[in-house]
């Protein structure tokens, strides 16, 4: 089973993406981890991403896809996957659907209003795992690696107005592309608790399993 994780920035998807990976088995797909990985490798496409990085700009939809067409040939991703951060557009959707078989997009509904607060309160580890100041109890490490928590240079308010704003006008779109390919789940609240939205999640999942 392959899945598209769809949602605003802070809406949740990397901590549902955390669980759903264990309970299903299947693999969590960053397009962030995979950009850090290749240019960490110093792999050719990783320098090329690196190159416009470097320059100011936009890593090119082009070398993005061909960057996730590449991950997607790993044997670990063999058995299913999650897309999270990948497609951000509908360029990126449609080739997407030129090299892989999507079964469902969830895609997590939040009000905007509640997630300045939640990404700017946000910390993360360089392990993937991510948390917010309300319920660290001023913890400064992780849970799952005892690694440092940092909070990333890009979650202050402007910034994240800027990405929920390109969001809206780029990758919200994406949700009546699934929805007309019959592969959006009923759209899940984000409003509550981790655990809750990761119950209706499941429920959608299990729904559309039990209909295969």
């Amino acid at each position: 089973m392959n899945i598209v994780l769809l949602g605003a920035p802070g809406a949740g998807k990397g901590t549902q993406a955390s669980k759903l990976e264990q309970k299903y088995n299947l693999l969590h797909i960053s397009t962030g981890d995979i950009f850090r990985a290749n240019i960490k490798g110093g792999t050719p496409i990783g320098k090329l991403a690196k190159s416009y990085i470097d320059a100011g700009q936009l890593v090119p939809d082009e070398v993005t896809c061909d960057i996730v067409k590449d991950r997607l040939t790993w044997q670990d991703a063999a058995n299913g996957y999650m897309l999270d951060g990948f497609p951000r557009n509908l360029f990126q959707a449609e080739k997407l659907d030129e090299f892989a078989h999507i079964d469902l997009c969830v895609n997590i509904s939040v009000e905007f209003s509640l997630l300045m607060d939640r990404i700017c309160g946000r910390r993360v580890c360089s392990c993937g795992e991510s948390y917010h100041i309300s319920t660290l109890g001023g913890r400064t490490t992780c849970a799952k690696c005892g690694q440092p928590l940092y909070q990333r240079a890009d979650d202050n308010p402007e910034t994240v107005q800027a990405r929920l704003n390109t969001y809206n006008t780029q990758t919200a779109p994406l949700i009546d592309y699934y929805k007309k390919q019959g592969k959006l789940v009923t759209v899940v609240s984000g409003e509550g608790s981790p655990d809750e939205v990761f119950v209706q999640i499941c429920k959608e999942i299990d729904n559309f399993k039990a209909q295969q």
